[in-house]
């Protein structure tokens, strides 16, 4: 069976749009509800959000449904996504959800969920929830009824929580950092965290009015975070994005980092630091230069399909516990069990701190490779797959690259594009590669 709803990071949509309209998200939740007790006697959910106008709307379809199934309902108010994740866990809930949209504009919103350890929930599981959908709901007499209430001081809960995840024996006194929250669910909560680990604190991108989220602000906009920190002659600049669960660092020169640098710097930091790291896991999309690096210092890297839920599922196949995409969704599995912007801030200022060098210090082992990406539309019912000369083409060029480069060709999922992307230590070569590619794509 076919997922109908649910896409990689649970259902997302326009506001207003089916699946997102209030009928469909109290019907979701009344059958999450059925699942549940399947298995449960009396569920209890926990529900939180970030600051889109349409939470309010959706959080109140949420509890309805659950209700009506005879599940309690625990409201967060507008904390992050792995707050959520967090929470959920420490809590004993039997199920986390997370009413958001993560980096889209407001007019989108979305659910996902967290089990009761507080990691993503597998397909099977979201095959069933489908599946009860489809069946009529059966809504629970008065006495049954699930209750609500409200966690007061689930943000400083969570506060306490990131910054138990930082070395105890250091400090961030006597930097100056700019925190941009995207005008999201870390809002009220990422300046605090830096500032009671002693840091200066600038922020920016904490005044939401429920329509500005990731409005030229936040990790998918991070000009406003290098314009700050040079503005106010900060040490470290960090944005995180609607729902706080990626990241985006810049140092004291305006320099942005990625998430496949900071990726990098973590796996160094457990090194130098003694930790064994067997391993880490990288996307389709990772530079190939931090492939290259960790190679140069032993250490294995394996690449997972884009999406975080997909290099977390590999790291535990695999038993690591780094892994990242390049987009700044960061995974450290001995601190939290999910990504989590704050907490990948707070290990990549501890390495720093911790070695008293500088970004560029600490990334001295890899430059990442320039990088071309060309788009090639596709003509109705044109299979690039069994397109032989775009297959010669291409391995004509990864034989050239060698280790000096690599290639991806991939269908967009929403599109009708093939996107190339050629690597290569010099960027003429990447582009006339990629170049090479697309022509071979045209003439199929």
């Amino acid at each position: 069976m076919t997922r109908k709803y649910f896409g990689t990071d649970g259902i997302r949509g326009t506001v207003g749009q089916p699946p997102i309209t209030p009928d469909f998200v109290l019907r979701l939740a009344h059958a999450v509800g059925r699942v549940l007790k399947r298995t449960e006697g009396h569920p209890t959910v926990l529900i939180g959000k970030d600051t889109r106008i349409s939470g309010y709307m959706l959080e109140s379809a949420l509890e309805s449904g659950f209700n009506s199934a005879g599940v309690d309902v625990v409201l967060l108010g507008p904390v992050p996504t792995p707050a959520v994740a967090y929470l959920t866990r420490a809590l004993r809930a039997s199920l986390g959800v997370v009413i958001s949209a993560s980096h889209n504009p407001f007019p989108d919103n979305g659910i996902k969920f967290f089990s009761a350890q507080g990691a993503k929930l597998p397909d099977d599981w979201e095959r069933a929830v489908e599946a009860a959908l489809e069946e009529a709901p059966v809504w629970v007499d008065s006495a049954s009824l699930g209750k609500a209430r409200r966690l007061d001081d689930a943000a400083g809960r969570y506060i306490e929580f990131c910054k138990s995840t930082f070395a105890n024996d250091l400090t961030l006194k006597g930097l100056k950092i700019v925190v941009d929250a995207a005008h999201g669910a870390a809002y009220h909560i990422a300046p605090k965290v830096f500032h009671e680990l002693g840091a200066e604190v600038i922020a920016i991108g904490c005044a939401p009015d429920g329509l500005n989220i990731n409005h030229e602000v936040g990790a998918t906009h991070p000009q406003a975070l290098v314009e700050a920190v040079r503005a106010n002659g900060a040490d470290y600049g960090v944005a995180l994005d609607g729902d706080a669960d990626r990241l985006q660092v810049v140092d004291a020169s305006g320099r942005l980092y990625n998430g496949d640098e900071l990726l990098y710097l973590m796996v160094a930091d457990r090194i130098a630091r003694d930790e064994d790291v067997p391993g880490c896991v990288g996307t389709l999309m990772t530079n190939k230069a931090v492939e290259v690096a960790l190679k140069a210092r032993g250490i294995r890297f394996v690449r997972a399909r884009v999406g975080d839920r997909y290099v977390l599922e590999e790291l535990k196949q695999r038993h690591w516990i780094l892994g990242g995409e390049g987009s700044g969704h960061l995974l450290a599995l001995d601190k939290h069990t999910t990504g989590d912007g704050l907490i990948s801030a707070l290990q990549v200022l501890q390495a720093c701190v911790g070695s008293g060098k500088t970004l560029p210090e600490l990334l001295a082992g890899v430059t990442l490779f320039p990088q071309t990406l060309l788009n090639v539309h596709l003509q109705p019912g044109q299979d690039w797959r069994t397109n032989t000369r775009l297959a010669d083409e291409t391995l004509a060029v990864e034989t050239e690259l060698g280790d000096s480069g690599r290639v991806l060709i991939r269908a967009s999922g929403t599109e009708p594009l093939l996107r190339v992307m050629v690597e290569a230590r010099d960027p003429t070569v990447a582009r006339a590669c990629a170049e090479r590619l697309v022509e071979a794509v045209r003439a199929g």
